[in-house]
């Protein structure tokens, strides 16, 4: 099996909701099938009737696929809330989740556990079946009620953003292990010799890229590997995908282009810029007139606050893999320091020209960010703080208004310490301890 079909096969898995509940059904029918063949051959039977066993194993199995379908409404009413106020790219996420897939899979064991007991009562009710099915009704009961209680919760802005702002926390850390230093990457490039290109075939944006297979052929083939397009872009059939040394005439295309993953969809696995993507998106639908909820453009700087301070300080020259000899094998494209700014910033700052509170926890992040990050970070910031002043002074003709905007305060309105006095008051506070 090839790493693409590696990697179709684990992003079909992960993004299936059905997996996991329709593989209880078979476990169902094969626990209750070896729990009742064992109690007949000890003999262990309950002191109930077997009408009374009927009646309560017809109510377990009725309620719990009462339960069933409940959470598929409740689980399809949180997918389209979610896609209507916060973005569609947020779905796969509401799918992903783990615990949903495993409730799920509860319910629909303890639904077909239920009616295989029932199909197999005759003249003895089996001790340790009919338990197992009571109380495990009673536990599906209480996930039911924590299901419900999890998916509202997971609705709501601020936990959908943090839910996208931690995601894209481990990406970065995965794409940028280093931390900052010098962004000066091995220059080995092809530029001796007429290279090979290798072109696309399919359509779509690229996923992610098998790093360590395209390194190992390289490095058997001597030669030096470039991934053309960036993770997240899309690209379209006749597109130049690769492009190879002429030492690497002896690598298949078909080998190649298996080591790229394109689908309809980006995914967070290996696109640090599409958890950006999904937070501004959330403030930008938050910003339109439709729905004006700035508080909900705040929490979202809130999280793009935190993501930029992050990558700002990690050396974010990746873009080249070597083998075991030191020697560049595979160049790649990732983003810049410029990309995530201007991505975290552009269309929040044009969407809120006309929000107080938007531009002054904009204004908030971006000095802050210029005060904790390393000096070669802080050109693209000020240069988003002059266009925050320029955009000001457009949108509110009032002076008292362009002044009130032109404070930074990490609360939007309420929390401001932007004054160049509560500074030098602070600084001589901590100065004296």
């Amino acid at each position: 099996m090839s790493w693409l079909q590696r990697y179709r096969l684990r992003l079909y898995f992960r993004n299936s909701f059905w997996i996991l509940p329709a593989l209880s059904i078979p476990l169902a029918l094969i626990s209750i099938s070896l729990l009742t063949r064992y109690e007949r051959a000890v003999g262990s039977h309950a002191n109930i009737s077997i009408e009374t066993a009927r009646t309560v194993m017809s109510m377990i199995a009725g309620s719990t696929f009462t339960m069933v379908a409940l959470v598929s409404s409740a689980l399809l009413l949180a997918v389209q809330l979610a896609s209507a106020q916060l973005t569609p790219r947020i779905i796969a996420m509401v799918y992903r989740d783990n615990s949903r897939k495993l409730g799920m899979a509860l319910f629909v064991f303890t639904f077909t556990f239920s009616v295989g007991l029932l199909v197999r009562l005759e003249q003895t009710v089996p001790f340790l079946a009919v338990y197992l099915a009571g109380y495990g009704f009673l536990f599906n009961l209480a996930l039911f009620i924590l299901f419900i209680d999890s998916v509202g919760k997971a609705i709501r802005p601020s936990s959908a953003l943090r839910s996208v702002a931690m995601a894209g926390r481990e990406v970065i850390r995965t794409v940028y292990p280093s931390p900052l230093k010098d962004d000066s990457a091995p220059t080995n490039h092809i530029n001796h010799e007429q290279p090979r290109i290798i072109f696309s075939e399919v359509d779509g944006a690229v996923l992610a890229f098998d790093l360590k297979g395209l390194v190992a052929m390289a490095e058997r083939s001597n030669c030096l590997i470039e991934l053309i397009p960036e993770v997240g872009q899309f690209i379209a059939e006749g597109d130049p995908l690769f492009r190879i040394s002429k030492s690497g005439s002896d690598l298949r295309d078909d080998r190649l282009r298996d080591s790229v993953a394109v689908g309809s969809e980006r995914t967070l696995e290996q696109d640090p810029l599409f958890a950006f993507r999904i937070i501004v998106d959330i403030a930008s639908k938050a910003l339109s007139p439709a729905v004006n909820d700035p508080t909900t453009a705040v929490l979202a700087i809130d999280q793009i606050h935190h993501l930029l301070r992050d990558i700002g300080k990690r050396y974010l020259a990746e873009g080249h893999e070597l083998d075991r000899n030191g020697k560049v094998r595979l160049i790649y494209r990732t983003p810049n320091w410029e990309d995530f700014v201007q991505l975290g910033t552009t269309e929040i700052r044009q969407y809120g020209r006309d929000s107080i509170q938007v531009q002054r926890r904009l204004r908030a992040m971006l000095k802050d960010l210029i005060e904790t990050l390393p000096e070669r970070r802080a050109p693209i910031l000020e240069k988003e703080v002059a266009l925050l002043g320029t955009l000001s002074r457009r949108a509110f003709p009032d002076l008292d208004d362009q002044e009130l905007a032109e404070s930074g305060d990490l609360q939007g309105i309420g929390g401001s310490y932007d004054d160049v006095d509560d500074h030098q008051q602070m600084n001589a506070v901590w100065g004296a301890h």
